[in-house]
């Protein structure tokens, strides 16, 4: 590698060990090497910012976030989770479960795992508490359920791995889906043998209470419907559902439900314009920063050094686990997707790996890392429900179910076509 690769490397990792934002220590990764070792004039850096972004695909982050905001501030979550509570809250461990249920459910509208900590959490976790169920189990609970938020379609994530891969984003979101629901299962068996042990029965099995609850919750759980419907169903792009999903959800926030006032969806609006300038700042700044990596080849030369080192692609995707796991650990996931995409992809293209299952197992191995210590952004999330240090959320219950879904992860790399069954079942 000459001094403009080698640097690019040193300033960016440099940045971030010094703690300085990634969007930011990606801008100047990329910048500074640039004007040091380059001719490529400045100018060019800043017009990739503006070309990534101006992309129709890259509507659908802000709109699925404000989805996720709109269903916290119209009291949707709170009837999931009496309904999720009518069908499974009787088993024993069953508002644990119900905390997971309700997630998967969440998840399948906000696209956010901070978003369904936050949502699903402020209900579960004090009704979990007095219900008898430990504290750290309950924030162990929320902070592994938030990370299904961005494995169930739809999924920002998968919005940004598709839109840096070049994969059909609807194919993502369908490969999600049994994943997702294969989460839930050993996340609520878990939370059943806890219950078993150590919390009696809630009660019996109600029929009647499931039906009065679904006539509650049933606007709420037809936003999900209308969403993947939509996407499957060839009615609209992702985006398009996207922008239906608010206007449903802004109709029910105030017509139906009446919780949504002009003030809280002000609330929602600044925290959606926030949020979402935090993630496309990300992505600009990676993009400029993949443009600079592109120019020199180092993606194909990392490519070229992973096949040499793995030599089939069973080895290559249990490496790519080992170093996702890690980097989720420490880095935000959309940031990761958008620097090692580039690398990896060329990789996965020259062993033949098909990019839906690799862009799946991506994103859960960084959801994996937003429940990782020590920077586990959903740590820092769940702990705040409580007012806790985050070692009271770094626990024996966190690290069996960190363990239950790196069971789950492994089994999908060694059987994929777990990923892709639903994508070729719909398209016979």
């Amino acid at each position: 590698m000459d001094a403009l690769s080698i640097s690019v490397f040193v300033v960016f990792f440099g940045l971030v060990i010094i703690r300085v934002p990634i969007a930011v220590a990606l801008t100047l990764g990329a910048l500074i090497p640039v004007i040091l070792f380059s001719r490529v004039p400045p100018l060019a850096i800043l017009q990739k910012f503006f070309t990534t972004i101006d992309v129709f695909s890259f509507m659908a982050i802000p709109l699925f976030i404000f989805c996720g905001g709109l269903l916290e501030k119209s009291g949707v979550s709170g009837r999931l989770c009496d309904f999720t509570y009518s069908l499974v809250g009787w088993l024993p461990g069953g508002i644990a479960i119900v905390t997971f249920v309700t997630s998967m459910f969440f998840g399948a509208v906000s696209g956010s795992a901070t978003a369904t900590v936050l949502a699903v959490g402020s209900i579960m976790v004090p009704m979990m508490i007095d219900q008898g169920y430990g504290e750290k189990f309950a924030l162990a609970c929320i902070a592994v359920a938030g990370i299904l938020g961005v494995i169930i379609p739809p999924s920002i994530p998968m919005v940004v791995f598709g839109m840096t891969a070049g994969v059909s984003i609807s194919d993502l979101f369908t490969g999600g889906i049994i994943p997702g629901i294969m989460l839930t299962a050993v996340f609520s068996l878990y939370s059943y043998c806890y219950g078993r042990k150590n919390i009696a029965a809630a009660g019996v099995f109600e029929a009647g209470a499931v039906w009065r609850t679904f006539k509650g919750a049933v606007w709420g759980l037809l936003m999900p419907v209308i969403i993947l419907g939509g996407i499957y169903g060839g009615i609209f792009t992702p985006t398009e559902a996207a922008a239906v999903a608010s206007i449903y959800g802004i109709f029910v926030g105030f017509v139906i439900y009446r919780q949504l006032s002009i003030a809280k969806l002000y609330d929602v609006l600044k925290e959606s314009v926030t949020s979402s300038s935090m993630i496309m700042f990300i992505v600009a700044a990676a993009a400029a920063y993949g443009y600079v990596l592109t120019r020199r080849q180092i993606p194909l030369e990392i490519a070229e050094g992973i096949i040499a080192f793995s030599g089939s692609s069973v080895v290559f995707m249990l490496v790519v686990n080992l170093l996702l796991l890690l980097v989720g650990t420490f880095m935000e996931t959309c940031a990761a997707i958008l620097i090692l995409t580039p690398m990896l992809v060329p990789a996965c293209k020259m062993l033949g790996i098909d990019l839906t299952v690799f862009g799946v197992v991506m994103v859960i191995n960084l959801a994996i890392g937003m429940v990782t210590p020590p920077l586990g952004l959903n740590l820092f999330v769940a702990a705040r429900l409580r007012n806790r240090p985050i070692d009271h959320v770094v626990n024996r219950h966190l690290s069996a179910l960190i363990a239950l879904a790196v069971g789950v992860l492994l089994l999908l790399t060694f059987f994929p076509s777990i990923i892709l069954f639903l994508r070729r079942f719909l398209s016979a």
